[in-house]
């Protein structure tokens, strides 16, 4: 399952490929993707869909089967290639000439991919108008910056989660209010958080309103002070921590046993814990990360149509409700709530899909680091390299 798998530490894979695409401007990928006229409307379908995702993202056995029905109105049949790290996305997108080597129509690509993706052109740009639930959406998941740029679609977002912190409600006392818990001697010892180089972010996140003399703007645009700034509390954070989680899974058995009390998480672990009676809850101490799936075209795809067809029928409310029951993730089409709620009771507010548009916007989801400064007009921020780099300081 998707969950169990997936946003675990990130491997360095094409690193120099990598670096290389970051040197462009945001002008200069805008100007090389639109260089070909966007489809005015989805012509007949090619009869096959290739495609990158999230084990099981494109449900056909689990208990959504959520894909079995497209293949039959479209005549689309699906080949899934599993993903178990966005490095691994990147790099299967990026190989073969780049572009997805004319295999790969479509990519799920998270946001700490997806400007990764675009900056190194395998990606191109969608006539988001032939996606119609896109109005539908949440306005903030019409044109997120990890995704968009310079106003030009690169995707369309599908699902998302904020990132929470979870305790266990007879140890942890009184309950958390915000993240400082995890930065505390409190509860050394019994503190986990993900092994993954986004984190970096939450710790930025978190010094944005503790040190604001530092001048952090953007949790994903550091310089470089910032982001030793960053490193040192990460550095500081170490010793307080039980373990560092790679999966899901990990994390739910650490609060099981009882040598975990407090983590950094998402609303699927929760959920999971406590259906197994344990002890737990969660608070999303906003303002906090949180994390957003996009589909992505492949710059070489070659069935296009069925790969439009399927980004049309996947962002439909029916769908997004059955995607994010199976995979314990929210929708970005708030219309979808209602038939969530009729798979699982409630599971629409414990996903937090009906919250005020203000909760959204102290939610910064992931974007991949590059050197261009949103906030400084300037190319002296540290790029994903830089930010693996940090990170293998950080674990030691």
């Amino acid at each position: 399952m998707r969950r169990i798998r997936k946003r675990q530490a990130l491997a360095v894979v094409a690193l120099a490929a990598v670096v290389g695409a970051f040197a462009v401007t945001a002008a200069t990928v805008q100007a090389g993707g639109v260089g070909s006229a966007l489809p005015s409307k989805i012509g007949k379908g090619e009869g096959r869909l290739n495609v990158i995702e999230w084990p099981y993202y494109t449900d056909d056995k689990g208990p959504g089967q959520f894909a079995r029905k497209f293949e039959t109105q479209t005549g689309c049949k699906i080949h899934r290639q599993d993903a178990g790290t966005s490095a691994d996305m990147f790099a299967l997108m990026h190989a073969n000439g780049g572009g997805g080597g004319g295999q790969y129509d479509l990519v799920s690509a998270s946001g700490d991919a997806s400007l990764r993706l675009i900056y190194a052109h395998d990606v191109k740009p969608i006539n988001i108008k032939l996606i119609p639930s896109w109005k539908q959406f949440l306005k903030v998941f019409k044109s997120p910056a990890h995704n968009t740029v310079n106003g030009v679609h690169y995707g369309v977002s599908v699902q998302w989660g904020p990132n929470t912190l979870i305790y266990n409600t007879k140890k942890v006392k009184p309950p958390p209010k915000n993240w400082n818990p995890i930065y505390s001697k409190k509860y050394a010892g019994h503190i986990t958080i993900p092994n993954n180089t986004i984190q970096i972010a939450d710790a930025a996140l978190y010094l944005m309103k503790k040190k604001p003399g530092l001048g952090i703007k953007d949790p994903y645009e550091l310089t470089k002070a910032q982001l030793t700034a960053t490193v040192k509390l990460l550095k500081r954070q170490k010793p307080l921590l039980k373990r560092f989680w790679n999966y899901a899974t990990d994390e739910i058995t650490s609060f099981k046993n009882g040598d975990v009390w407090l983590g950094a998480g998402w609303p699927y672990q929760t959920l999971q814990l406590q259906a197994a009676k344990a002890h737990v809850k969660e608070i999303v101490p906003v303002p906090t990360t949180g994390w957003a799936d996009t589909w992505m075209l492949a710059a070489k795809a070659p069935h296009p149509n069925c790969a439009y067809m399927w980004m049309r029928y996947v962002t439909t409310p029916k769908v997004e409700a059955k995607q994010a029951i199976v995979f314990g993730e929210t929708p970005v089409n708030p219309l979808a709530c209602k038939y969530m709620n009729r798979i699982s009771k409630g599971s629409c507010n414990a996903y937090h899909l009906n919250e005020p548009a203000s909760y959204f916007r102290k939610i910064k989801f992931w974007k991949t680091p590059i050197p261009q400064c949103g906030w400084k007009k300037s190319n002296s921020c540290m790029d994903y390299n830089a930010w693996e780099q940090a990170w293998t300081q950080v674990k030691g």
